[in-house]
This record gives structure tokens, C-alpha cells and sequence, in this order.
């Protein structure tokens, strides 16, 4: 529906988040550049690893925090970043990550210590944490009829599964060409643009609430996702029997707990328990954080596979990834058409198996494989199931929630895809390296080390398989039903309508 019948048909006021006679693929175009800077940083580091332990002389633990260190506070402010989009305007805590995000980025690529480098990252986390919400409540805060927001929620999921496979591809093409640095210095001319954006085209979004933020329950929150993925990056590296990894991990229990008992007796939750009763959002959540697990996981075990088993350069790990990032957008493409006709349900069940199909496939992996029939159709086939499940699973978890609370449902659409992507790596590297190290009793280096690869990627593929059999819960038919019902709303939507 264009732009001029919605407002031909409602009474409403040009949405708040966008500034008057701009048209909605402004947002749209802001919200997918600011989450392919997110999710890109998520992964493009990875196969820039060993250039950045070479060039700085890092240690194995300072290495390990290049990633886990970004993941960590990107995961641990999500929830931060998207209440405060609520209270305070969107605008605000948007261009506080458009400054945030590419200043850091420029810090870490210039750093020549390795702990100016682990800082810079962390504090990119930050920023990062102030962008991901924000850049999906700014689309569902400015779209009132039901099949653009649909349409431009397509557009950003699949931005989303995009970015995290562009990853490796461009980090291997620019550690290759440049240096490691530039997988940093890459993030600096997006950042402008997009605070420059915020300036001209947004404005404040803030309207008639006054409430405080729920500092208390944020510092529970964000503490105990940060003691949480702390606690399981050192049962990766030291054990799970480490004295790290159980007060972290004892810590994250009590501080979650803690969290709970806020959001229950505060006047102004960070989270509401309210928007957690509807099923849908709840499964939502559970299906989003398997993607972010399977993500996450798959690209970091695949570029370790082809470095250091197959001998790839960063260069050629790079391009091995290219066929599946567009594998990623003609899914995005195939679950937008169907969307209408099958619903999201039966798009997440058919995705789940899929993906679940194309994981175990790599789970065969051999010491010395054939690309195309060990490592490009298995993930064409497991790219492919999770691409078209991005777009469902979003639509899922943003149908039916009040406007108000658009911050607080894609902060935690976002954290439980960063905090399944951090969860889920530490507890796969931990297996993979249990496999490991047992198999080296009997076996060579390499043969054990893929064993142990092997072993993790069917632990995956399995968590695939529970995730689309668990979207069977889901209501069948929802995206069909709602296409029924494009007329525009104000505080409430066509699905909570019906």
C-alpha cells in the first residue's frame, strides 16, 4: 500500500521517528546499514585472528577476547539500549551509537597494544548495543500499514543473515589486500553516514512518557549477560570446573534471579513480564537465539576448517563463504514471496529441517575434502533453511506488540540472537575441544582436530532440527491473515486486532 493511501485512510500524524515529506525507505535504509554494521563486526574479525596475533604479539586469551569482548557488550546493553529507545527517543540513543560504533572502530584499527585493541572492541560492542534495537524500532515505529512493515522487516532480516556471512567474505578480501586494521577502519564511512542521516531525517520520538529508566533491573540485566557470557567463554578456554568460569556462571544465576524479582515489583520495568505472556514472542525469542547459536558457530568453525585444516588463505576462506551469502539473499527473496501464502510457521519448520539438513551434512567433513560436496552444497542447503526462517521469525516476534513497547521486543529479539551467538560458541568450542583432545590419544593432529569440528557441527545441526519442530507451537496461518488486514493503526496492530 503507498505511502499516500495510508494517509488518505488514517488521521494519525506523520510517523514521530521520521521527519515530515521523507519517505519511509529513508528509514528503512538507515535501519539495514545500521544493522549490517552490527552483525558484520560480529564476524569479520575471524579470519583476521592470526594477522592480529602476529602483528601485536597476542597471547591465545587476548585473542579469544577480540571476539568474545565485542560479543559481550553488545549482548550484556541490548536490553539497555532498546528501553531507553522507549523512554527517551529512538534519535537520541541512535546517534549515540553512530558516534560510539565508528570511533571505536577507528581507535581499535590504529591500536598497537593489544589491550587498546580488546578496549576498542568492547566499547564497539557498546555502540553496537545502541544501534541492533534501534534499528528495527525505528522501522516498526514508523510504519503503519501492515504489508511495508512487513515488506521493510525483509529487507531486514535479511540484512541481518547477509551480514554475518559478509563477514568472513570481506574480512578475508581486506586482510588480504590491506591488513587486519582495515576489517576495523571498514565500519568508519558507514558510522558517518548513518549519524549524518540521524541528523538530517530523524527526529525525537520521545512523545508524553516521563518515567525513569529502570536502572536497577538494567544493572541486573546487563551484569548478569555479561557474567553469563563471560562464565562460558572461560569454560571454553580454562574448563568448566575453573574457579572463572563457576562464580561467573553463579554470578549470572543470581543476578538473572535478582532481574526478576525487579521487573516484578517495579512501577517501570525495563522489561515488562506482560510482553512475555503472548506464546508467540516467547517462541520467537527461543527460535532466534538457535539462529543466533547456528550463525555463529557455523562461520567460526567453517573458517577454522578451511585456515588451518585445509590451508586456505584468508583470501580464499573468504570467497569459499561468497555463494552462501547469496544463497542468504535469494532466502530472503523466496520467504518474502511465500511469507502471505504459507505463513511463518510453516516457513520456520520447513527452514529448521533445511538447516538442520545442510549442518549435519558438514558434520561429515573430511580431513581432505572436495569443496564443492563437503563444504558449498551442504551450506547452500543449511544457508539457505536459515535465511528464510530470519524474515519469519522476526515477523513472529514483532507481530502484535504495542508501539510503545517496540524497543523492549527487538531488544530482546537482538539479545537472544547475540547472547545465543556467544552461549552457543563457547559451549560448542568447549565440545569440539573436548573431541579433541581425546581423539589426539589415537589420532593424528589434524584427524582429531576435525573430529572435534565434526562433532560440534552435529551438536548444531541437532538444535536446528528442535527449532523448527518447536515452531510448531507457533499459530498457523498468522502472516496470511494479518496481509488481510493492511489498514493502517495507532498504538495497536492489525494482529492484535484479531
Amino acid at each position: 500500500m503507498s505511502e499516500a493511501r495510508v494517509a488518505a485512510t488514517s488521521p494519525v500524524l506523520p510517523p514521530p521517528v521520521l521527519r515530515p515529506n521523507l519517505p519511509l525507505g529513508v528509514v528503512v535504509a538507515m535501519s539495514c546499514l545500521a544493522l549490517f554494521m552490527v552483525v558484520l563486526d560480529s564476524t569479520i574479525v575471524t579470519v583476521a585472528l592470526p594477522d592480529m596475533r602476529a602483528g601485536l604479539g597476542m597471547s591465545t586469551d587476548q585473542q579469544q577476547w577480540v571476539v568474545s569482548g565485542y560479543l559481550l557488550t553488545l549482548g550484556g546493553f541490548l536490553l539497555l539500549a532498546a528501553r531507553a529507545g522507549d523512554l527517551f527517543g529512538h534519535k537520541r540513543v541512535y546517534l549515540f551509537g553512530a558516534v560510539v560504533f565508528p570511533v571505536a572502530s577507528l581507535i581499535g584499527g590504529l591500536a598497537t597494544d593489544p589491550i587498546v585493541l580488546i578496549v576498542a572492541r568492547i566499547v564497539q560492542g557498546a555502540g553496537a548495543a545502541a544501534l541492533a534495537p534501534t534499528s528495527l524500532s525505528l522501522i516498526t515505529a514508523s510504519h503503519t500499514d501492515e504489508r511495508e512493515r512487513e515488506h521493510a522487516l525483509s529487507l531486514w532480516s535479511m540484512m541481518g543473515g547477509v551480514a554475518g556471512l559478509a563477514g568472513v567474505v570481506l574480512g578475508g578480501v581486506l586482510t588480504a589486500e590491506l591488513s587486519w586494521r582495515w576489517v576495523l577502519f571498514v565500519n568508519v564511512p558507514p558510522g558517518v553516514v548513518l549519524f549524518v542521516a540521524g541528523v538530517m531525517f530523524l527526529r525525537s520520538s520521545v512523545g508524553t512518557q516521563r518515567t525513569q529508566l529502570d536502572l536497577p533491573g538494567a544493572l541486573c540485566v546487563t551484569l548478569g549477560i555479561g557474567a553469563l557470557t563471560y562464565g562460558l567463554s572461560e569454560a571454553s578456554a580454562q574448563g568448566w570446573d575453573s574457579p572463572n568460569t563457576v562464580v561467573s556462571l553463579v554470578a549470572a544465576v543470581i543476578l538473572g534471579a535478582a532481574f526478576l524479582w525487579v521487573e516484578a515489583r517495579g512501577s517501570h520495568p525495563l522489561i515488562p513480564l506482560d510482553l512475555l505472556r503472548p506464546r508467540t514472542l516467547r517462541i520467537a525469542n527461543l527460535l532466534m537465539f538457535c539462529l543466533g547459536v547456528t550463525l555463529t558457530a557455523l562461520l567460526f568453525f567453517l573458517s577454522l576448517y578451511c585456515q588451518q585444516v585445509l590451508g586456505y588463505s584468508a583470501l580464499r576462506t573468504g570467497m569459499a563463504m561468497l555463494p552462501v551469502t547469496v544463497v542468504f539473499i535469494i532466502g530472503g527473496i523466496t520467504a518474502r514471496q511465500l511469507m502471505p501464502v504459507v505463513g511463518p510457521r510453516n516457513l520456520l519448520v520447513a527452514g529448521g529441517l533445511l538447516a538442520a539438513a545442510g549442518i549435519a551434512w558438514l558434520g561429515t567433513l573430511p580431513t581432505h575434502s572436495a569443496y564443492v560436496s563437503h563444504i558449498l552444497l551442504p551450506n547452500l542447503v543449511g544457508g539457505f533453511g536459515i535465511s528464510i526462517m530470519l524474515l519469519a521469525v522476526t515477523i513472529s516476534g514483532t507481530a502484535g506488540v504495542d508501539p510503545k513497547n517496540a524497543g523492549a521486543a527487538s531488544g530482546l529479539l537482538n539479545t537472544s540472537r547475540q547472547i545465543g551467538g556467544a552461549v552457543g560458541l563457547a559451549v560448542l568450542v568447549t565440545v569440539a575441544s573436548r573431541v579433541t583432545s581425546h581423539a589426539s590419544q589415537n589420532k593424528g593432529h589434524l584427524d582429531a582436530l576435525v573430529q572435534g569440528y565434526r562433532i560440534a557441527l552435529l551438536v548444531n545441526g541437532g538444535l536446528m532440527l528442535i527449532a523448527g519442530l518447536a515452531a510448531l507451537a507457533l499459530p498457523a496461518m498468522a502472516a496470511a491473515k494479518e496481509e488481510k488486514s493492511p489498514e493502517p493503526f495507532e498504538g495497536q496492530t492489525a494482529a492484535t486486532r484479531t
